[in-house]
């Protein structure tokens, strides 16, 4: 990333740059006058293809033009002398890419001279393959991964297992995920992994055996069951399945406590166990639902609901509001603005929305669409330009965690998609995307019927049905005002 220019200082520098104007320390002088440091930086990392044919480095100018070092007069260089290509040198006279590659090979050079593992080769090629080099350079130079990698370099094979043997952190993670991103490990479901993890640790904090025993069959036949039928366990799955143990685990040692067991549990207990607590104690229903199929407890028993309240919708004018101005939004990035697009017009979950493929959007000259549910909608200007931007320059494509990534929202570890609650905090900034999506479900179903709205949208007919009881009035008014794209002409194709 560009490092942010500091404001021009005419008194400590009177000359002004000869190509941005701005005053700053002189850095070099070239046939097109004095030039600044930024300038500078910038002039050996313009590439293309001068006038004159000449493909590589352009660091010159003419008539405003990038030029090459021979029609612009300018002396640089930008020759390396380990792979002979045109580039911004870090030092002794290589490239970026050179010292990278050469980093790379020292860091993950097993001891005694022998070679490296097949499964850290993948590594080192896709590393070496960077199109940033600086990145991969300052990434495998920060002490604890240096010592991360030069302790795998020791190791003959690498497994998913010897992995897991090494202390959690975010550096085992990411090099797992770059492992995995370049076929050198199997891919497997983290999330599952991670719960498998945390649950046989979370059955150590029940005091009695008995209940011990049946908190792992809830686990093992309940959760990781449900997971294990999952194409891949979302986040959403993970900390529900997280809290449902929890709270089972509140339960069953509260009765040791009262000197029961879980089959002697009666409604007395129930009630006064929940009423001692917080409300989030009802969410043991969840745990009760389960004993009560497998014959464990009395099926009468109930706990009230966990209930969370009414949660707050973004009213119609401040949708309005927001839309209309998203692109003059300047904090926040294509990205964003692309998630709160489908958040405020079409009212979608930020856990699905990360999960999006470039398989459901199509980007053309005359047209930008995506598929939402199973109906495919057109996105027309300007609610079509943070996708046309994104397209174009897609996040994390120039490193070695997503070199042929299908996600629109890549994410920080190798191959995965943009974490759900790391995009909702980027736009909280904003606005709220629950009370944003809330709000425009609650508005939509003022415009057609549950059916039509549910399957454009890939919301289940339930789901929507219970925005559309307490929706009413007229929505025409408010889709005229929100955007001229959104008119009958606008809706889905094909319908």
């Amino acid at each position: 990333m560009t490092r942010p220019r500091k404001a021009g200082d005419p008194q400590k520098w009177p000359e002004a740059c000869g190509r941005c104007a701005e005053h700053h320390k002189i850095a070099v002088r070239w046939p097109d006058g004095g030039i600044c440091g930024y300038c500078y930086q910038q002039a050996k990392r313009t590439r293309g293809t001068c006038a004159c044919g000449h493909e590589g480095v352009l660091p010159g100018r003419v008539d405003t033009l990038p030029t090459c070092r021979k029609c612009s007069g300018v002396r640089l260089n930008v020759d390396c002398i380990g792979c002979g290509k045109e580039d911004e040198l870090h030092s002794g006279n290589r490239c970026w890419s050179c010292i990278l590659a050469m980093t790379v090979d020292r860091i993950l050079s097993p001891p005694e001279n022998q070679p490296p593992s097949g499964e850290l080769q993948a590594v080192a090629t896709a590393l070496k393959s960077m199109k940033r080099a600086n990145s991969g350079l300052t990434w495998i130079q920060q002490p604890h991964v240096t010592e991360f990698l030069q302790r795998l370099a020791a190791e003959p094979v690498i497994t998913h297992a010897r992995l897991d043997e090494i202390p959690a952190s975010r550096t085992r993670e990411y090099v797992r995920g770059l492992l995995v991103e370049h076929n050198a490990l199997p891919r497997r479901d983290e999330l599952s992994t991670r719960f498998s993890v945390w649950a046989e640790q979370a059955l150590d904090r029940i005091s009695s055996p008995s209940h011990r025993d049946i908190t792992r069959r809830y686990i093992r036949w309940h959760h990781q069951r449900r997971m294990n039928q999952m194409d891949e366990v979302t986040r959403g799955t993970f900390l529900r399945a997280k809290q449902a143990v929890t709270v089972a685990i509140e339960l069953l040692n509260w009765l040791t406590h009262q000197g029961a067991e879980l089959a002697e549990v009666n409604q007395a207990h129930l009630d006064r166990w929940q009423a001692e607590g917080p409300t989030t104690r009802g969410i043991a229903s969840r745990f009760l639902d389960w004993a009560i199929r497998t014959n464990l407890i009395d099926p009468s028993l109930k706990l009230q609901p966990h209930r969370r309240g009414t949660s707050p919708r973004l009213d119609a004018a401040a949708q309005t509001e927001l839309v209309t101005n998203l692109s003059h939004m300047t904090d926040m990035n294509p990205r964003q603005r692309a998630a709160a697009i489908l958040i405020l017009v079409f009212g979608q979950q930020v856990s699905d929305i990360v999960q999006l493929t470039w398989d459901n959007v199509t980007v053309t000259e005359e047209l930008v669409s995506i598929t939402l549910g199973t109906v495919e909608i057109a996105l027309t200007p300007p609610l079509d330009e943070p996708w046309r931007e994104l397209a174009a320059t897609p996040t994390h494509h120039q490193t070695a965690a997503h070199p042929n990534s299908n996600w629109v929202f890549r994410g920080g570890l190798p191959g995965q998609h943009l974490q759900a609650s790391t995009l909702t905090e980027q736009l909280s900034t904003s606005f709220s995307s629950r009370a944003a999506r809330l709000g425009t479900l609650h508005e939509l179903t003022k415009l057609a019927p549950v059916a039509i709205i549910a399957e454009a949208l890939g919301y289940s007919p339930a789901t929507i049905d219970r925005h559309a009881l307490v929706a009413s009035a007229n929505y025409m008014e408010y889709m005229s005002v929100l955007a001229p794209s959104l008119c009958a002409q606008d809706l889905p194709l094909g319908h």
